[in-house]
């Protein structure tokens, strides 16, 4: 008799999946300053207001009249400074997560700039052709900040759509963004997202195409961004959730591969989907892959644990549960890892269930012996 009819089993697994998220935490900007003569400035001040909170950033341009700096993704006022006066500025500009197009600043175009000497020679040719060329200038200027402002409205648009599980809203506002800043990373990402996040919510057969036009975001995304783990991970999620496990196992190496460091996160993120879609055996294989990447993720020794319980029997009594090997010890660890964690009561609970004490102690059997100390010379 398997133990997983037993109702205690609910709550053992009920498992919160922690993924990458799918928008960077980070947006870097960067860009150029040149001034009226078309040659670039050094040691402009590029400044960046958010919006919404009391928050300033700023960065210098360098020799080549370059800057870069990083801040929230969010909506920021901007400003030029040149030898402490303000000589640019663009209101609601949007820094997306990952690195966007470049922000550069041609001060020739720009209003409230320096006028231009008050010379009989260069009265005519402001009259001219030179004020033809600023206004086109200026013309093209207001089509890009249009633009970008509305990237701006539907990237946000699409993103509170998401936030309130509205999946049509969000994939028409974030295809309509897809489609003015094609380049745009994070817009990809939340398209994908929503994609993924509708076809969850569908039923049967509709969820195969929805999942399809999901994939086919993030393959876009992928083009842009080849050297982004987390957007693997994030691929490798999708494809688990449609049930297509080697696909999503070709696409988590890849993340490993990029990010070693965070492999124990990948496979347990992974781990928790598979366990969630009742894939068993695929998920004790990740949870084993997390701990092996990792050996003190936690989180993985717990779910490892939870997940061989549900494999538990009763003995021929009928009175005694016999779980498989290594399910006390992966429960055990969880609590030497995490005594106060927010697992720990269930893990204590499952323990009591299989008629295990808690050890307060306790020591990995398969730890490595420590090293006898050096003896001190006579």
């Amino acid at each position: 008799m398997s133990f997983r009819s037993k109702p205690f089993m609910l709550s053992a697994f009920a498992l919160v999946l922690s993924v990458v998220p799918a928008v960077a935490q980070t947006a870097f900007v960067q860009g150029t300053v040149k001034g009226p003569d078309g040659k670039i400035i050094e040691g402009a001040v590029v400044a960046f207001d958010r919006i919404d909170i009391n928050s300033h950033v700023e960065a210098k341009t360098d020799k080549k009249g370059h800057y870069v700096t990083s801040m929230k993704p969010t909506n920021y006022n901007v400003t030029v400074t040149v030898d402490g006066k303000v000589r640019d500025k663009v209101n609601n500009y949007l820094a997306i997560g990952g690195s966007g197009d470049a922000l550069n600043f041609d001060l020739k175009e720009a209003a409230g700039g320096p006028a231009a000497p008050a010379t009989l020679t260069s009265a005519p040719a402001a009259k001219g052709d030179a004020a033809k060329g600023d206004d086109k200038a200026a013309k093209e200027r207001e089509a890009q900040l249009a633009k970008n402002k509305e990237l701006n409205d539907s990237f946000s648009a699409g993103s509170t759509a998401i936030d309130n599980k509205q999946w049509d809203e969000a994939i028409t506002q974030l295809s309509r963004a897809s489609e003015i800043g094609p380049t745009q990373k994070a817009v990809w990402a939340r398209l994908a997202e929503a994609y993924v996040g509708s076809a969850k919510a569908a039923k049967g057969a509709d969820q195969a195409p929805i999942y399809d036009k999901a994939f086919a975001a993030f393959d876009k995304l992928l083009t842009l961004a080849p050297d982004d783990a987390g957007n693997f991970n994030n691929y490798a999620l999708a494809l688990a959730a449609d049930k297509k496990l080697d696909d999503a196992k070709v696409k988590l190496a890849k993340a490993v591969e990029l990010d070693p460091s965070g492999a124990g996160k990948y496979h347990y993120n992974l781990g928790a989907l598979l366990m969630n879609s009742s894939q068993t055996d695929g998920a004790l294989d990740e949870f084993k892959k997390s701990i092996e990447a990792d050996p003190n993720y936690a989180e993985a020794y717990y779910y490892l644990g939870a997940t061989l319980v549900g494999k538990a029997t009763l003995d021929a009594s009928g009175t005694k549960m016999v779980a498989p090997a290594g399910t006390t010890e992966a429960l055990q660890k969880y609590l030497s890892l995490k005594p106060d964690g927010p697992n720990a009561s269930s893990a204590k609970d499952l323990l009591t269930a299989l008629g295990t004490s808690v050890q307060a102690n306790y020591k990995d059997p398969n730890a490595p012996a420590p090293k006898a100390p050096a003896k001190k010379g006579k």
